[in-house]
């Protein structure tokens, strides 16, 4: 399975955000949608940055609650891993973790096409193994 087919079955949505907004307008936004980590956009929806709960987190215990005045720009991760809507799963898998993060923005010609969470890797992961599953064991009832 491939990053195209998961989009398409999940949807494209993406939180973004600019990189002049402040911190506690994107911890509002993380907190508000429930997620763990948002796409700092540029022009043309290019990817400017991602910043992450954890980002924030980080900041607060080096710099204090003021830090919440501070712009996204200012603390967001710059050097963006992404990937293509035709990588696979299992290279999905190995990106994560070797790069030891949880979101990888999908971009296609340069711009922000969707995002793949870690949990986005294991519900579809654990889909193909359980096809996978009931093919063999109709296969071995049917031999």
């Amino acid at each position: 399975m491939n990053v195209k087919s998961i989009l398409d079955a999940k949807g494209r949505a993406v939180a973004t955000i600019a990189p002049g907004a402040t911190l506690a307008d994107a911890a509002h936004l993380l907190a508000s949608k429930r997620i763990g980590a948002i796409v700092v956009t540029g022009p043309g929806d290019t990817v400017a940055g991602i910043l992450s709960e954890r980002d924030i987190v980080r900041s607060l215990s080096e710099r204090g609650a003021a830090v919440l005045d501070r712009t996204v720009g200012e603390t967001m991760t710059r050097k963006v891993v992404t990937c293509s809507e035709a990588e696979t799963l299992d290279r999905l898998m190995e990106i994560m973790t070797e790069g030891k993060f949880r979101h990888l923005p999908v971009t296609e010609n340069g711009r922000l096409v969707g995002i793949m969470s870690i949990g986005d890797v294991v519900k579809w992961r654990l889909a193909e193994i359980e096809s996978e599953h009931a093919a063999l064991k109709e296969y071995v009832m049917n031999a």
